[in-house]
């Protein structure tokens, strides 16, 4: 008798479909390699975490509306030795977040600002922080606009400590 066809329609509704993905695989490995019931168990769940962990992260990814993928890891250091490495690694592990600290970077065009603040962001959401993205010119036609009395416009910007695109580190008082 083969427990699937019944398992199925209670995973579904028990929203564990995640589990439904991996069943047949953690089964077969449960049998090869002798695993006790526990184990079979702890397996399938951890896959549902991770599962979900994995859409909360490409969820939050998307409503961050990155213009590119980039991360601190993809970051040339060299382009720009008047960048702080150490710096903008400490940003890295978002203490500034906890902190309630702004920061903003600053400087000519094709410095690397966008990209450090997209990977900001992207450390940010691996911490944990809800992030969104947008540039200082379109955070400042929304703030415009919401202003503007004949549109009757309620705009409505969540500032976590981080405005995107205009990064410094205000708390150090050091260039980047």
């Amino acid at each position: 008798m083969n427990p699937m066809p019944d398992l199925a329609p209670m995973l579904k509704q028990l929203r564990l479909s995640g589990i439904l993905d991996s069943l047949n695989t953690r089964n077969r490995q449960a049998i090869e390699g002798k695993l006790t019931h526990m184990e079979f168990l702890s397996l399938i769940i951890t896959d549902e975490i991770a599962r979900r962990n994995q859409k909360k992260l490409e969820a939050a990814f998307r409503r961050a509306n990155f213009r590119n993928q980039k991360t601190i890891e993809e970051f040339d250091f060299s382009f720009n030795p008047l960048i702080n490495r150490s710096l903008i690694m400490e940003l890295c592990s978002c203490r500034f977040m906890t902190e309630r600290v702004s920061v903003f970077i600053i400087g000519p065009c094709g410095t690397g600002k966008s990209h450090l603040a997209q990977a900001l962001g992207h450390c940010a959401i691996r911490n944990g922080f809800n992030v969104l993205f947008t540039t200082a010119s379109k955070l400042l036609a929304q703030l415009s606009a919401s202003q503007e009395p004949s549109l009757q416009v309620t705009s409505k910007i969540v500032h976590r400590n981080c405005d995107s695109r205009q990064l410094r580190a205000s708390h150090s008082r050091r260039p980047l």
